[in-house]
């Protein structure tokens, strides 16, 4: 069975929607480094998710109408070059390998593309990703569409092509999950053994060489985003990445840290001593957020709105930074006044998929605020459940509290009777973690 019948499923189930609309959709460039090599090519998380074609500057048309199908652009054949940078597809072998209808070379887009385009006018009928997306690709799509049908903008009447496939991004399939389900597998063992090489006197770069060696050896190729090691003060900068200080006996530690698996990102927290045993303050602290976890996983059920995790989770952060003497306000005032926003002042969760913060509304509306209600749970969404406590030296909170930062952040299905969480063998009771914390050093 050829593996790349899932995307071509998706071309089939947008073209459904397009009618006798037509979409383009454009690859990312190459990216240059320095003057010398480039960065790791990733496609664009859009062109993949229609094609899993993995060559760079590829454009897709999808064409609606009396003649439905799906044409792809890429880089031709040639050996000269395949000799300095590795196997080229070729058109033939595009089409033949990625189920395309039709295939071209690059060097034949602008002849070919405006010919197919020409009758697709007026613009309402042209369906593209919009330049103002964070899309590698959205700016040079906009432009070649200028340029083959001779408009001098596309940024007024043409269709936003995100709207439509954000919506078939959120759920995914079966396919997709298993992905992701090995994505996650493969991160929560990284983080199981950097617990247990995790001593004072290492360096924060030491412990996120340890996670990115997993990764590879597990079959995980890069990370999905950035490592965070974050050990004593550190953790209470959200996104700590300079990962250089050494560990102190007596500090915690914060790891963020996921891998990407064809394409799909895991994204993992955990936090836990870096001497194995916990301080009276630290795990105070830590069962705050825990629980504050915990009862956020609990709200992940389909027909529940996507604010009913964050809700849940600051309910039970302002309960117990209440009951430390943390927030020293009635819970009336706290909330009034989002007091606890001093400690916890990110959001709880985000989609999860091809990209890290995936595709996808959290609210219907334009923007999150009265006139927009919170999207509701289905079956086969995922998303991270990540609740955090941060606290900064202050003389409005007790010393033994200073320079404690914790979150807990896993990755969670929707399913239809509930939820599943993916990431769940990255152990995250306090018994479990001073169990392994240092377990090699031993």
């Amino acid at each position: 069975m050829n593996t790349y019948i899932e995307f071509q499923n998706r071309r089939k189930n947008l073209l459904d929607i397009l009618g006798d609309g037509i979409a383009v959709i454009s690859n990312s460039d190459e990216s240059a480094r320095n003057r010398d090599c480039d960065y790791p090519f990733r496609s664009d998380s859009y062109f993949h998710y229609l094609s899993g074609f993995p060559e760079p500057e590829a454009v897709i048309l999808i064409v609606g109408g009396d003649q439905p199908r799906s044409v792809i652009f890429c880089k031709p054949k040639e050996e000269s070059k395949e000799i300095w940078n590795g196997y080229i597809y070729g058109p033939e072998e595009a089409a033949k390998q990625f189920l395309f209808d039709e295939a071209y070379s690059l060097d034949e887009i602008n002849k070919i593309a405006p010919k197919i385009l020409k009758n697709y006018i007026p613009n309402k009928n042209i369906y593209c990703i919009p330049s103002s997306i964070p899309s590698n690709s959205g700016i040079k799509t906009n432009v070649n569409i200028q340029n083959w049908t001779n408009k001098k903008s596309v940024a007024n009447g043409y269709c936003d092509l995100s709207k439509i496939l954000d919506r078939m991004r959120r759920l995914k399939s079966e396919g997709e999950i298993n992905i992701m389900q090995k994505s996650a597998n493969i991160a929560a063992q990284a983080h199981i053994h950097a617990m247990s090489i995790t001593k004072p006197g290492k360096y924060e770069y030491q412990i996120e060489g340890e996670i990115l060696n997993q990764f590879m050896q597990n079959g995980a190729r890069y990370p999905a985003y950035s490592s965070i090691v974050a050990s004593g003060s550190n953790a209470c900068t959200l996104h700590y990445v300079e990962n250089n200080s050494i560990l102190n006996d007596g500090d915690l530690l914060l790891i963020d840290a996921g891998c990407e698996l064809e394409g799909y990102a895991s994204d993992i927290t955990r936090t836990y001593p870096i001497n194995g045993k916990f301080s009276p303050a630290q795990k105070d602290i830590y069962q705050v957020v825990l629980k504050a976890q915990k009862a956020a996983i609990n709200k992940v059920i389909p027909g529940n709105y996507f604010d009913a995790p964050h809700n849940a989770a600051i309910e039970q952060i302002v309960n117990g930074l209440i009951d430390l003497k943390i927030l020293k306000a009635s819970r009336d005032e706290v909330f009034e006044k989002e007091l606890y926003k001093e400690f916890f002042m990110h959001r709880t969760s985000h989609w999860l998929g091809l990209d890290v913060h995936d595709a996808g509304q959290y609210f219907n509306g334009p923007l999150e605020g009265s006139n927009s209600k919170p999207v509701r749970f289905q079956d086969s969404n995922v998303l991270t459940i990540e609740p955090g406590c941060y606290i900064k030296p202050s003389r409005n909170v007790p010393k033994e509290f200073w320079g404690i930062g914790i979150r807990i952040e896993d990755d969670v299905l929707v399913t239809s009777s509930g939820h599943k969480v993916l990431s769940k063998n990255a152990p995250k009771e306090i018994k479990d973690l001073e169990d392994v914390v240092g377990g090699l050093n031993e």
